[in-house]
């Protein structure tokens, strides 16, 4: 694998080259997965063209981590401060591997009084892109934390987009705040929408005209966020073009309903598993 560190908008980043001619990129700023194109050199995330480039702010699309904690659940910023920060390339042994590090400093700790390492791996394979986020207690005393992989999805037309495997699954609908198993054999997509599933057991599948990608995630991601803003919301975003939720899907591997205890010296491992069929 051909390994590059590049200026991406005017920030640093990493790019990798597979073996297959499959290319990752990955901002420092937040080892923030930028994008992914697979051997055909289609782009399979959405990265806003009006996303922040400016080595603070969050950046709208690709693969933002939020950790340790998700959306607005707690005392910390929205998402955690880990998508702010800088991260270090930490070069990994494994084969088609970028790895990137975080640990605790001062600024953190005064957000989060915790000490903690956390690292990033994004992985290549052949039609596929693995993300493994792993957190480290290098603390005294065992700290909790929430966390997913926010991940934007790239489709033509989200109106042709159909999301398959969720049927039976629990679901928190955060724009009704209803509970209820889903019902629809595949979701589909027009209107602002914003979910919480207890996650399926097999992989989901996003189906659109042009291909299928196939979703998986590990078992300690014990729940699937899927968001699309819709029209109304989307024109709010000041960082999304107004058509920008045409052309996005988020489906998240999370773990976000029961908190992670985490003991000192423990580590925990949350993956999601990209795979174009």
């Amino acid at each position: 694998m051909e390994t590059s560190l590049i200026e991406f908008r005017g920030q640093p980043a990493l790019r990798a080259t597979g073996a297959d001619g499959s290319t990752v990129t990955v901002a420092l700023h937040g080892a923030h997965v930028l994008s992914w194109t697979t051997a055909d050199e289609v782009e399979r995330l959405y990265l806003s063209p009006r996303a922040v480039f400016d080595g603070q702010a969050a950046i709208r699309g690709g693969i933002p981590i939020c950790c340790p904690q998700f959306n607005q659940r707690g005392m910390l910023p929205k998402h955690g401060f880990m998508r702010n920060l800088p991260w270090e390339n930490a070069p990994s042994d494994a084969p088609q591997t970028l790895r990137l590090r975080l640990s605790d400093d001062e600024a953190t700790r005064k957000l989060w009084p915790h000490s903690f390492e956390a690292w990033l791996e994004v992985t290549l394979s052949a039609g596929g892109l693995r993300t493994a986020l792993t957190l480290v207690n290098t603390d005294a005393a065992p700290w909790s934390f929430t966390a997913a992989l926010h991940t934007y999805l790239r489709v033509e037309d989200i109106a042709d987009a159909r999301l398959n495997g969720l049927q039976g699954a629990n679901r928190w609908d955060s724009l009704t705040d209803e509970r209820y198993a889903e019902k629809a054999e595949a979701l589909h997509f027009g209107i602002e929408f914003d979910s919480v599933y207890g996650a399926p057991a097999r992989p989901l599948q996003l189906a659109q005209t042009g291909g299928t990608v196939e979703i998986s995630q590990s078992p300690t991601c014990t729940e699937t966020v899927v968001w699309n803003p819709g029209a109304v919301l989307g024109a709010k975003l000041a960082d999304m073009p107004a058509d920008g939720f045409r052309h996005m899907l988020c489906v998240e591997a999370a773990r976000i309903d029961e908190p992670v205890l985490l003991a000192p010296g423990a580590q925990w491992l949350g993956w999601q598993q990209l795979r174009v069929l």
